[in-house]
């Protein structure tokens, strides 16, 4: 059986190692220095189990890209995404007094077994002027550490609730009047050598430009590295009931490009805006698998029915 190994530097991160060595994940919960950038946790590095890199930090064309982080674009005139906000007709403007941020509240979950570790933690979403508007209860689950396959798995999940007196309002660019551009929810920042890389999706042929603004479970990104002879692969799934109509908030659509920049997001509100009401809640779960070596369609469709929900 395999043996993770997970260090926790309180106040700071969480890293796990996987049995060969390679630190695949870590979880950094302290707030950045930059409040513009959106204050919030992020997962960075995330590692393959051959040990590449596959989130990018603060790369030089939008330095509020983190790893794999939770965001949300627009959200009832804030913006808990970072950096410039989209404004119809101006176009991107920085407006610092729109910022919003997560609050790292503690970890009421943090359980480590020999081949998993899950872990629950509370954040609030503060908006620029302080006032906390939204209770979140997340969950980060690493397991399935599989050498002969190459691969790993994180599930990342949200519970949010709103603390507000009125609803929280959900949206995107898209939604502001920004043609597919609808980024917001959980979102991953390849780092440079993803530029360029193939994104694909189970029955259709279309790229990463055809996949934007589309649905469906799962959405697949491969890349070849610079530096070494290897290629890796990033598969993010949604849990069924993210699909369900009746049991999701609202539908989920793919924000995903390769160029000019490497990057995809569960979007939970691409085209049109939804409402959360007061002391409300909606939750979703998400799998990310990371593997090293170029997938395709039948392997990413074969082994994502190898790990149920």
């Amino acid at each position: 059986m395999s043996t993770l190994s997970v260090s926790h530097t309180h106040g700071d991160h969480v890293a796990v190692t996987a049995p060969n060595g390679t630190e695949i994940l870590r979880y950094v919960y302290r707030p950045d220095p930059e409040a513009f950038e959106s204050r919030k946790p992020y997962a960075h590095p995330v590692r393959t189990l051959a040990g590449r890199t596959v989130t990018g930090y603060r790369p030089s064309d939008h330095r509020w890209h983190k790893g794999l982080q939770m965001t949300a674009s627009h959200l009832s005139g804030q913006n808990f995404w970072g950096g410039n906000c989209y404004v119809h007709g101006e176009g991107y403007l920085p407006l610092p007094e729109r910022i919003g941020s997560m609050r790292h509240d503690g970890f009421t979950g943090f359980g480590v077994e020999d081949d998993r570790l899950a872990i629950t933690e509370n954040l609030t979403w503060i908006e620029n002027g302080g006032a906390e508007w939204a209770r979140e209860e997340r969950g980060l689950t690493v397991h399935s550490v599989d050498e002969v396959a190459g691969a790993w798995v994180l599930d990342w999940s949200i519970r949010l609730t709103n603390t507000r007196a009125e609803p929280l309002a959900f949206g995107s660019p898209t939604t502001a009047g920004r043609e597919m551009a609808g980024y917001t929810g959980l979102q991953w920042r390849g780092p440079r050598d993803f530029t360029g890389g193939t994104a694909f999706a189970p029955d259709t042929d279309a790229d990463a430009a055809g996949l934007m603004g589309t649905r469906g479970p799962w959405l697949a990104f491969t890349t070849e590295h610079d530096d070494v002879d290897a290629h890796s692969t990033l598969v993010f799934a949604h849990a069924p009931e993210n699909l369900d109509e009746k049991a999701a908030i609202h539908p989920s659509h793919w924000f995903v490009r390769a160029e000019p920049i490497p990057s995809v997001a569960f979007s939970w509100a691409f085209f049109e805006e939804f409402e959360l009401p007061p002391g409300e809640s909606f939750a979703y779960r998400y799998r990310i698998v990371v593997a090293d070596g170029a997938w395709d369609g039948d392997r990413v469709g074969t082994y994502l029915k190898g790990l149920p929900w």
